[in-house]
């Protein structure tokens, strides 16, 4: 029986020894620790026999498997680490760079104009005060136009024709909803840029598009006037276009009394640039304001127009055509 153990354990170490050398893999490795030194692995099997064994003859087998299981211990140690490194240095290799090769040239994206026209305007305002809302393209029938003093039957719907959709919703052929639905949420003092996409049913030609992009102001508080909306429009139109000519003339739009089109001299020629006004007392009574504590003025102008003039671009299609010669000056 003792000769047997032995012969046993002689075994075992020379399989083990040889399995882990030939081992290439780190689970394998540790597959092998726990089939040979694990608690059901094959060297505590052995040892399960020395209960059969003389008390005289247990030492000498206990010494052996002390041999045997520092022996492959030792082992499994060197291989895990002579893994481990072979490893590292793959992953090194595989990972170094030829700084002898050329780079790869990746062209460098440019932001749209329309996007740094909208970007240009929104740190303008925000600069003086202003926060950005924003609300639904998709809008009803009211916040489109009803609250802003629209009523059905009021002609100015004609130059606002949109698209309708079956469930009676529409798209929005302004971003002036965006100002109904903030004021019905917050009360004053109010100020406000909304910027956005807006719809109108418009024949597509060099200066018009049926989706176009407007960002429109909103200021309401006790006692403002149409000298602080002069003031405002005035910093803007300086920091946007520079120091340039400036002038108001007399308009009409719905929601707003009195209204105005402001103009700028730009080369050697009185451009219209945007719309504004007074906040109509109907506008400020539809959200709730009393008309006769608070007042407020508004004002809007086309994202497209302003990038035109800033770029010299002579056809509003060429924001759309996504044509990289047009979008690469910028």
């Amino acid at each position: 029986m003792l000769s047997d153990l032995e012969q046993q354990l002689a075994d075992l170490k020379q399989a083990a020894v040889e399995a882990i050398a030939t081992c290439e893999d780190l689970q394998k490795l540790e597959e092998l620790r726990i089939a040979y030194l694990g608690k059901k692995g094959q060297l505590p099997k052995v040892l399960g026999g020395m209960g059969k064994l003389d008390p005289s003859d247990r030492p000498r087998i206990g010494a052996v498997a002390n041999e045997v299981k520092l022996a492959l211990s030792t082992a499994l140690d060197d291989k895990k680490s002579a893994l481990q490194q072979a490893q590292i240095q793959a992953k090194l290799e595989a990972e170094t760079l030829d700084v002898t090769m050329p780079g790869v040239y990746r062209p460098q994206g440019r932001t749209h104009p329309l996007n740094s026209t909208f970007d240009r305007a929104i740190d303008i305002f925000v600069g003086l005060g202003y926060t950005v809302a924003a609300g639904p393209e998709m809008e009803t029938d009211y916040y489109n136009f009803e609250a802003l003093n629209t009523p059905p039957d009021h002609p100015a719907r004609d130059m606002q024709d949109t698209f309708y959709l079956p469930d009676g919703n529409l798209l929005r052929t302004h971003t002036s909803s965006v100002q109904i639905r903030y004021m019905e949420k917050n009360d004053p003092p109010i100020r406000i840029v909304a910027p956005g996409r807006c719809y109108r049913r418009d024949t597509v030609d060099a200066t018009h598009a049926a989706v176009f992009h407007q960002m429109e102001l909103l200021a309401v508080d006790e006692g403002l006037t149409f000298t602080d909306l002069k003031g405002t429009v005035k910093e803007f139109l300086t920091q946007m276009f520079g120091e340039v000519d400036i002038r108001f003339r007399a308009s009409y739009f719905p929601f707003t009394e009195p209204s105005a089109e402001v103009d700028v001299q730009w080369n050697g020629k009185w451009l219209e640039v945007l719309g504004c006004g007074m906040v109509d007392p109907n506008v400020l009574k539809a959200v709730g304001y009393d008309p006769e504590v608070y007042t407020g003025f508004a004002a809007g102008f086309g994202i497209e127009r302003f990038a035109m003039v800033l770029h010299q671009i002579d056809d509003i299609r060429r924001f759309y055509s996504s044509d990289l010669r047009f979008l690469r000056q910028f």
